[in-house]
């Protein structure tokens, strides 16, 4: 993967005014972005989702260009082919664990149709992800480490491009924090698909830091 990024945004919130301005070159498997809390490392992540629309510069991934404040090109998230992983993995809390992955497919749709549910793309994640057990289940009735494998599922299901994770371990017990982080680990490395983590854990840092991005107050 390569990822070319040249942002600014400014965010306003009463007296307080942020600024995120980020410009790097990255290439690569695995893309680890550092920093403490509130140092904007989720609006990059957003930014290059297209969650965030940036005031100026570009985002491209592999000589694609996703965003352009100069030449208008804004791409919608949908079309750019990248799964996003939140920090509370965003499940539907109405939807089982199957019907929660096959909205991956949905392309629009709500809610997922039988064809996509029994899908074999479907099939697959959750055998792959060992969740077949659970497919039926709502979020709430899920470990926390099931939660997290069946947003892993809903977002590899499409087959992304890349996998953006927002803090995919910040809300575990530091056991299951050392067992995902390491089912993560395996899983990247089988399916070759490449991630941006931004993380203020060194321990993710150590594991899947291959080309490293220190975030601070906006910067990189």
């Amino acid at each position: 993967m390569q990822l070319d990024v040249d942002i600014r945004k400014t965010l306003r919130s009463g007296a307080r005014v942020f600024q995120l301005q980020a410009r790097f070159q990255a290439q690569g498997q695995r893309v680890v972005v550092m920093g403490p809390s509130g140092a904007g490392k989720s609006l990059l992540l957003k930014a290059i989702a297209g969650l965030l629309r940036p005031d100026s510069g570009h985002v491209r991934i592999d000589g694609q260009t996703l965003f352009d404040a100069q030449a208008g090109i804004h791409q919608p998230p949908q079309a750019r082919r990248l799964a996003y992983l939140f920090q509370d993995y965003a499940l539907f809390p109405h939807l089982s664990v199957r019907q929660n992955i096959a909205f991956g497919l949905a392309r629009g749709g709500w809610p997922p149709g039988r064809a996509q549910q029994d899908s074999a793309a479907v099939n697959y994640w959750l055998d792959a992800l060992q969740l077949r057990e659970v497919a039926h289940q709502a979020p709430h009735e899920l470990s926390g480490g099931q939660r997290q494998r069946t947003a892993l599922a809903r977002a590899l299901v499409a087959q992304p491009r890349a996998l953006l994770l927002d803090e995919p371990f910040a809300a575990l017990d530091p056991a299951l924090r050392v067992s995902l982080r390491a089912e993560l680990d395996a899983l990247q490395r089988r399916l070759q698909v490449p991630l941006v983590l931004i993380t203020h854990d060194p321990q993710d840092l150590e594991l899947f830091g291959e080309q490293v991005l220190r975030m601070e107050a906006g910067r990189l």
